[in-house]
């Protein structure tokens, strides 16, 4: 027992100290726990051979990330990105799988082996793109969600390759295998469709598959609501892993592929009102076998042959990432994802990924992939999933600028008109400020430096021009001194400022509105010199705010009262914070005075909310008297 305390210790140790840092670096989760692996394996001998059979039990996670999967997508999400799904990421897999199987022909593997080292490569490490785009903030770029599609059609087509892939098994292989497991004593897998006929065997199959279909949509609901109603949790985590787990042992059973079962129940129970339940149940389960996974992969790379077939290694490794990201362009320019996106979208997604070490593992273990093959092939994935960071780096630092100086040197708009309101970005905060006012018949002047952006909006006949409205000559072709009103919402917050400062010196008569993205920003909008300033977040977050209080019981009229004296109070105590973020030093304007006196206004918005209860019903449960029902009929 003391030994698997140890053996826990040294790999739970390595993911916490390991994952963070590379986090930080930029390289990912899943890098860190290879990391973690190389470090407690190879590098410092801490595991050893256990790794091997840890891997096999830690594969389990890859079944709940299926099902996880399979809670993602309901049948109507599907149908919905059928196009992008089914075409982009259809193609881009059939096309790699096609080219890399070449490849390896051209190394003289057998046909069988050479599919199966094209099915592994086609695919991505959706752990590193998701998570590198979120963090960079490319997720609602055009790139970023058709690479997202392309993940997505990834991760749905490991589900036939797992139940392909045993049929390319080679006799050689197989014969070898066999003889092992004659002259040693093994325990027989469990399989009770072995010995049955081929059409009973079909039946089998055929009648699993639709008992966790039908099942899944008639008996999962009933039974979730009876252990609910239970009011235990530990219950409910041990019905979804009974869920998962049951699934698995009955597609083991009839000798299909567990991860199948449970991507079919997945999707069986993506509309259930128990989805997002059962997802943060599975998720932390899913998370620390996958990790422990990918950290027995690390400690299992051998850097012996690292050492002597760098070279191979190295080569295969670039040819991997030529090969897919030729594929990812073609595809791009087939879809007309065009300029810096379709860079974005043709690296982000040329690595191997994490279920390449799955489906290495699946097919040594059914005798398709020798396993001399199978040791380099995983030092090729490893190493395409290493040099996924420096692929970003090249598209931020050398890439992107050059689309970027491109955009800036496209010629400007010849503004067609004047108007009294000018509109400095049109991005989610302008557009709704542009709709409001020419919905009232108010003609406004629309100034974007994103030509993209300009574009989508006139397909909605919304009149727009491209310019950085930060240049004066553009603001003068614009008629900023004929204009009564200047509203700043572009999305830099430095020049945000410095469009203030320019206009309200240049043409004090203008009144500046200006967006702010914090406290911080607001005050320095208004020391620029804009009359009136709104943080972008405020009134959304105080009008659910008060829906909440509404939700709780707080009848509806009360709550409009508590939020105006909350407004009311703030807005009093604003100047008095504005006066004393001026006097701050600078680095220190949230010095100690600030926040003080904000946190006076804190308390003052506590008794505010007493005060306003206490006056109206002289200590009565509410301080007001609703209108009664039907009121408005007496009127004229």
């Amino acid at each position: 027992m003391t030994e698997y305390f140890l053996q826990a210790f040294i790999y739970l140790a390595a993911a916490v100290i390991a994952v963070p840092i590379a986090k930080k670096l930029g390289l990912g989760s899943v890098l860190g726990y290879l990391i973690a692996g190389v470090i407690i394996g190879p590098v410092t001998h801490l595991v050893g051979q256990e790794t091997a059979t840890i891997q096999h039990f830690a594969e389990f996670g890859v079944v709940m990330m299926l099902f996880l999967v399979g809670l993602e997508l309901a049948p109507s999400m599907l149908w919905q990105m059928r196009n992008r799904l089914f075409g982009l990421g259809g193609l881009q897999v059939v096309i790699s799988t096609g080219l890399v199987a070449c490849i390896a022909l051209l190394f003289e593997q057998p046909w069988s082996v050479a599919l199966a080292i094209g099915l592994i490569f086609s695919l991505s490490s959706t752990a590193i793109v998701l998570q590198t785009f979120n963090e960079k903030g490319l997720s609602n770029t055009e790139g970023g969600r058709n690479a997202f599609s392309v993940l997505l059609m990834q991760d749905i087509a490991v589900i036939p390759m797992l139940a392909f892939i045993p049929m390319l098994a080679l006799p050689d292989l197989v014969a070898a295998a066999e003889g092992l497991q004659s002259s040693a004593e093994h325990h027989e897998q469990l399989n009770l469709v072995a010995h049955l006929p081929t059409w009973a065997y079909a039946i089998a199959i055929l009648a699993s598959i639709g008992g966790v279909i039908v099942l899944g949509h008639f008996l999962s609901r009933p039974l979730f609501h009876y252990v609910a109603s239970s009011g235990l949790r530990e219950i409910f985590v041990a019905t979804a892993l009974l869920l998962v787990v049951g699934i698995a042992a009955l597609m083991s059973l009839v000798g299909l592929s567990p991860a199948l079962g449970t991507f079919l129940a997945g999707v069986v129970l993506a509309n259930s009102e128990f989805r997002h339940e059962l997802e943060s149940n599975i998720e932390p389960f899913k998370g620390l076998l996958l990790g422990l996974f990918f950290i027995t992969v690390g400690a299992g790379i051998n850097f012996e042959i690292l050492a002597n077939q760098a070279l191979v290694i190295g080569l295969l490794t670039l040819a991997v990432i030529v090969v897919k990201a030729s594929v990812l362009w073609g595809l791009a320019v087939m879809f007309r994802i065009k300029n810096s996106n379709r860079w974005l979208f043709s690296l982000s997604l040329a690595q191997a990924g994490e279920f390449g070490f799955v489906l290495l593992s699946f097919s040594v273990q059914q005798h398709v992939i020798p396993t001399d093959v199978a040791t380099i092939l995983q030092l090729v994935v490893a190493l395409s999933m290493f040099l996924t960071p420096v692929l970003f780096i090249l598209f931020e630092h050398v890439i992107m600028p050059r689309y970027q100086a491109d955009t800036s040197n496209q010629s400007y708009d010849d503004i067609g008109h004047s108007a009294s309101v000018i509109i400095a970005g049109i991005g989610r905060f302008g557009q709704i400020v542009n709709r409001l006012l020419v919905a009232n018949g108010v003609k406004t002047v629309v100034l974007d430096h994103e030509a993209s952006q300009v574009e989508n909006l006139r397909k909605i006949e919304i009149q727009s021009y491209f310019g950085d409205a930060t240049r004066p000559d553009l603001l003068h072709t614009a008629g900023i001194e004929n204009a009564k009103l200047l509203i700043v919402a572009i999305d830099n917050r430095e020049q945000a400022i410095e469009l203030i400062k320019y206009v309200k010196h240049t043409y004090p008569k203008v009144k500046i509105l200006a967006r702010a993205f914090d406290k911080g920003h607001n005050y320095e909008l208004l020391q620029a010199g804009a009359d009136y300033t709104v943080n972008e977040t405020y009134f959304s977050a105080l009008e659910l705010g008060a829906e909440a209080m509404t939700e709780l019981g707080f009848h509806p009229f009360e709550t409009e009262q508590k939020k105006y004296a909350f407004c009311q109070t703030e807005a009093a105590a604003s100047n008095q914070l504005y006066q004393q973020w001026l006097g701050g030093s600078e680095g220190q304007k949230f010095d100690p005075n600030y926040r003080k006196l904000f946190m006076q206004m804190e308390e003052s918005i506590k008794q505010a909310m007493q005060r306003d209860r206490m006056d109206k019903h002289d200590g009565a449960e509410r301080g007001w008297t609703p209108p009664p029902k039907n009121y408005e009929k007496g009127f004229d």
